[in-house]
């Protein structure tokens, strides 16, 4: 995602925020839940963008590929619904 302005707003920092900066190579694994339902802080905007449903925030690992091309172990982290799928998949640190 480019962004052209130079000044950026609250709401478009948000936006950029949620630009994925790396592709999955392979599959995830050591997939845990970290909060459920009411637990989940962010629960009221992930409704109000995607839908309802019984929000869980899950972490897991996983090879990523970086846009320098480096491929790379890194835990990730993301929010799912049942029926809605997988969203706002973050990269917290890298493992290796």
């Amino acid at each position: 995602m480019r962004w052209l302005r130079t000044k950026c707003t609250r709401s478009d920092r948000w936006l950029q925020s949620l630009a994925v900066d790396f592709e999955l190579v392979g599959s995830l694994a050591d997939i845990e839940t970290i909060a459920a339902g009411r637990g989940i802080r962010d629960l009221a905007r992930l409704r109000r963008l995607y839908g309802k449903g019984y929000w869980r925030k899950i972490k897991g690992t996983a090879r990523i590929k970086l846009p320098n091309g480096k491929i790379r172990l890194a835990e990730i982290h993301w929010y799912e619904a049942h029926g809605i799928g997988k969203k706002e998949l973050k990269r917290k640190r890298y493992l290796d």
